[in-house]
């Protein structure tokens, strides 16, 4: 009885009764977008992604493009399947993508970058296969900082730009990702 005597115990009793009552009234409105609920399509998400039909990525052949285009559609591919296989295509995804690489930062002695940004650009369209109408569209670009070793090493330029691409598509295909799982959950 003691506690309800003063003001400030009361206070903290009523603000910690508040914060129960609100989180026991919103508990049931979160759901995890991974989570094993149904989707708006028959099924649930996981399925739902795994029918998605990735298209290659249209880049020159020979050219580093190239390379990071397929980098992002295995990136892609794994994201939706899980490394699983896809199952019989619901949806076709249609990327194009462009690259670019610049120095931030100049050796003034050498005249050489010792850091560089590379920039991946994507656009996307998702389209259903049953009625052929474009769903989901969208861009997304991924910028990613590489240093650049002294004369030294000369093979680490090539290797900083190899990883940043990588890990730009990989940034990227997460994202697409995304946008495609919350527009399975909600068909928006």
């Amino acid at each position: 009885m003691w506690l309800l005597e003063s003001p400030a115990a009361l206070g903290r009793i009523l603000r910690t009764a508040a914060v129960i009552l609100t989180a026991a009234l919103t508990a049931a409105c979160f759901q995890p977008l991974y989570g094993d609920h149904p989707t708006a399509v028959d099924g649930n998400l996981k399925t739902a992604l795994a029918s998605v039909d990735v298209q290659q990525i249209e880049a020159p052949n020979g050219t580093p493009q190239s390379r990071i285009a397929v980098e992002l559609r295995n990136a892609l591919l794994f994201d939706l399947t899980g490394g699983s296989g896809g199952l019989s295509p619901t949806h076709r995804l249609k990327i194009n993508m462009t690259v670019s690489a610049s120095a931030t930062s100049v050796d003034v002695t050498t005249g050489r970058p010792e850091t560089e940004v590379t920039s991946l650009n994507a656009n996307y369209t998702l389209t259903e296969l049953a009625t052929g109408k474009v769903v989901v569209t969208g861009s997304t670009t991924a910028s990613v900082s590489s240093d650049i070793p002294g004369e030294q090493q000369r093979f680490g330029r090539t290797r900083a730009q190899r990883d940043a691409e990588t890990r730009a598509a990989k940034v990227v295909a997460d994202y697409i990702t995304q946008r495609i799982s919350s527009y399975m959950v909600a068909k928006t």
